[in-house]
């Protein structure tokens, strides 16, 4: 028969001794997938306890924590779960996003805080059920994973209020690389905030550098690179990809930034994603932002495609908002009076949904492969 033994302690007694230290491995997180074969990062207690104590200190919770997730908690919204029972608050799950049943939840539930990826935020403002939604418990909407639209933000702020904070991150650095807060998205003093990540939490030291290692000049575009606590251990089993991203003793993001004089950093893109097109480099998340904006659009992809010419064209894969039309000369020519005649798409393509990652990112890899031949295109 199985005996149960009982311990008490009293105030006396010795507290048993903890054996985990701050730099044993504590969890093994896989990327997303987006630029390759999803990888396995090495976390430890010591990376883990960073993020918490950087969500809790870097970013801004409503008074009562009532938090709703909807996207997957092996990544950024189980990330959460600590920092949300450190505030006394409660954590609601449901299996996959529905818009009609995110509305219901947030209702029933009176929730107050929730994480979303953009393109899940894009689907809400555009369902029909957001008319008759109550979402006035919403104090806080945490967003990230992907760049959002700077038209589509304030369309939500307009509908939601001053709710959005932004959160950039990714799973060797989770959560807490920079926040854009709440009173920062300020879309009538300084609208140009409203396409930018934030500024560095306390988890990281955060610098810009060129491809030799050297910091780039204000106003340049230089990869994201951090240090600290907060970086991973490495990838699992893979020592070259671990040197490689940890190289100069600095974790190499692959995102590529400017950063302002008041020390605001703006994410062009993921070097992976970089258009190059008859010698010129084109970044795809400022061609997105341009379509975007204009009233007709719901969302908008921009890729390189093979060109005998140009090496490289433009190519914009665009979804429109339900029953709205444009045509594609109005796009290109939008565009093309915006950032110029070579970011300008040379054509456009226009589809019901985006391609999604597991995580909710548009899948740029997978919209490539339709125009590479079924292969993703060469990068440095």
């Amino acid at each position: 028969t199985a005996t149960t033994e009982i311990y008490t302690l009293s105030l006396h007694d010795a507290l048993p001794i903890c054996l985990a230290h701050a730099d044993d491995i504590c969890t093994l997180i896989y990327t997303g997938g987006t630029t390759g074969k999803p990888k396995g990062v090495i976390h430890t207690h010591r990376v883990q306890v960073t993020m918490v104590m950087s969500e809790l200190c870097d970013w801004d919770w409503p008074e009562e924590v009532r938090f709703l997730a909807m996207t997957p908690i092996t990544h950024a919204a189980g990330a959460m779960i600590v920092a949300v029972m450190a505030k006394a608050g409660c954590f609601v799950m449901s299996k996959g996003f529905d818009p009609q049943r995110f509305f219901e939840l947030v209702e029933r539930h009176r929730i107050t805080c929730t994480f979303l990826v953009p393109t899940m935020i894009y689907v809400l403002l555009d369902h029909p059920g957001i008319e008759q939604a109550d979402c006035s418990s919403l104090k806080t909407v945490i967003y990230g994973a992907s760049p959002m639209a700077p038209a589509r933000l304030i369309e939500g702020m307009r509908r939601w209020g001053p709710v959005f904070m932004q959160l950039y991150g990714q799973s060797e650095a989770p959560n807490c690389v920079t926040s854009l807060r709440k009173s920062e998205h300020d879309p009538i003093h300084h609208p140009e905030r409203l396409a930018s990540c934030g500024l560095p939490t306390t988890a990281v030291q955060l610098a810009l550098l060129d491809e030799e290692g050297r910091e780039v000049a204000l106003g340049e575009v230089g990869e994201i690179c951090v240090r600290g606590p907060l970086v991973m251990t490495g990838y699992w089993a893979k020592p070259e990809e671990t040197a490689k991203a940890l190289r100069g003793d600095w974790l190499h993001t692959g995102d590529l930034a400017r950063r302002d004089e008041a020390g605001y950093l703006y994410i062009v893109d993921r070097s992976k994603d970089m258009i190059i097109t008859g010698g010129f480099n084109v970044f795809p998340r400022e061609v997105e932002d341009v379509l975007t904006k204009h009233p007709n659009v719901a969302a908008a992809a921009v890729i390189g495609v093979p060109d005998p010419k140009w090496g490289e064209a433009v190519k914009a894969i665009v979804v429109l908002k339900p029953g709205a039309k444009v045509s594609e000369e109005a796009l290109i020519a939008l565009v093309r009076e915006a950032k110029g005649a070579v970011q300008a798409p040379k054509s456009i393509d226009f589809i019901d949904q985006l391609p999604v990652t597991g995580l909710g990112k548009p899948d740029k890899k997978a919209l490539r492969s339709r125009y590479w031949g079924g292969k993703e295109r060469a990068v440095n």
